[in-house]
């Protein structure tokens, strides 16, 4: 059965962005968004908004709560899409001030977003939930725009012992009548730290 997970409400909204106004016309996109409708009735996965469980302690700390974190940058927080252990799938906005040529996401931050969704993918699979990135290339196919919705995906190719081998991939977000657009593609080996319950991490959210 798929579960879904409760947001946590309006005031953690206001505390994460400047803007409510603005993040809700993105988060009512996705939210009607067919892929988002498919995706919850698919029972193989669970429905997450782990960015908003990282504790106000960590929040301004991690890359993505913190400094990325904005109405015309990361607007709203990531849905993310979870088969446990296996693949994963975050649908994401990304504002206008998030660019390096005139118009064009960082590229950058396009590895930043796949090396995240690529270490919570590994992070589910291993048994102490903790994945530390040791090998991760990516090749670049079309430019992405700013003021655009993407989703990023993931999924575990070989799993041993503490060694797990994942492929990602950066798509726009099409309409029902289109063809998603590549934007990125990445092969990565991620590790199980030998300390990992001593580390203190969001990717257990």
């Amino acid at each position: 059965m798929t579960t879904i997970i409760s947001a946590p409400k309006t005031k953690i909204f206001q505390l994460l962005w400047a803007s409510e106004e603005s993040s809700n016309e993105f988060e009512q996109f996705i939210e009607s968004h067919y892929l988002t409708s498919f995706l919850r009735r698919d029972p193989s996965y669970i429905e997450k908004r782990p960015h908003l469980s990282i504790p106000e302690s960590m929040r301004a700390q991690n890359i993505l709560t913190g400094p990325l974190w904005g109405p015309k940058r990361i607007t709203v927080a990531p849905y993310v899409f979870e088969d446990t252990g296996k693949s994963m799938i975050m649908i994401i906005h990304l504002g206008n001030e998030l660019s390096s040529h005139s118009g064009v996401i960082h590229g950058g931050l396009l590895a930043t977003l796949l090396d995240e969704t690529l270490v919570r993918c590994s992070s589910a699979a291993f048994e102490k939930k903790v994945a530390v990135t040791a090998n991760l290339n990516i090749d670049f196919r079309s430019p992405a725009m700013v003021n655009s919705y993407f989703v990023l995906t993931a999924e575990v190719s070989k799993l041993q012992g503490r060694k797990a081998w994942l492929n990602g991939r950066i798509e726009t977000l099409p309409n029902q009548d289109e063809d998603p657009v590549l934007i990125a593609e990445a092969k990565s080996l991620f590790i199980e730290p030998r300390n990992a319950d001593n580390l203190e991490t969001p990717y257990r959210l």
